[in-house]
């Protein structure tokens, strides 16, 4: 990032801006929200919006350098996992 980027305010989109960003619909942008495995995301009121960073972070997790890489991360599939489902067993619901 240049030094004239970093004085820039951090850039937020709204779910459909978020999806065109990544190249998915809407929907599937919802169901990671609903079963935890997508970027991260605030709520403004009843707005929710993702931050620039966080959608480029979350692509990032999938970054690979040919088949055989195991990569830093993993994106899963936007539906219910049970190593989720475990993490957050023990934390209270908001």
């Amino acid at each position: 990032m240049s030094a004239a980027n970093s004085q820039l305010p951090p850039r937020y989109l709204r779910t459909p801006e978020a999806a065109r960003f990544l190249g998915l619909s809407g929907r599937t942008l919802e169901k990671h929200r609903t079963y935890g495995t997508g970027p991260r995301y605030c709520k403004l009121g009843g707005r929710v919006v993702y931050r620039l960073e966080d959608l480029v972070a979350w692509v990032e997790l999938g970054l690979k350098a040919s088949t055989s890489d195991p990569g830093i991360g993993q994106v899963l599939p936007a539906k219910r996992h049970a190593a989720i489902l475990l993490a957050n067993a023990g934390q209270p619901r908001r």
